[in-house]
């Protein structure tokens, strides 16, 4: 099974990660409010930056490493996979 870093972007702009073995059933699960409380207290999401992890252990280190990264950081990973 196949595990991604996913960074979404909330309606107020703000920048979400989160790991999953399914990115945009993720993001929808997120928008219909079953997600985090951080997504539903901000709005809608769209998924931003998806990145592809060895395993579920490595999404979730590598989870905790982008969230420490300051926003700055974030959008310039995000702008990297456009």
């Amino acid at each position: 099974m196949a595990w991604y870093l996913y960074l979404a972007r909330c309606a107020d702009g703000s920048l979400y990660a989160g790991v999953t073995t399914n990115p945009s059933k993720r993001i929808a699960s997120h928008n219909a409010g079953r997600g985090s409380k951080y997504v539903r207290s901000r709005g809608a999401a769209v998924l931003a930056y998806v990145e592809p992890c060895a395993s579920r252990s490595a999404a979730q280190r590598r989870e905790r490493e982008v969230q420490s990264w300051t926003r700055q950081r974030k959008l310039a990973l995000v702008s990297k996979q456009r």
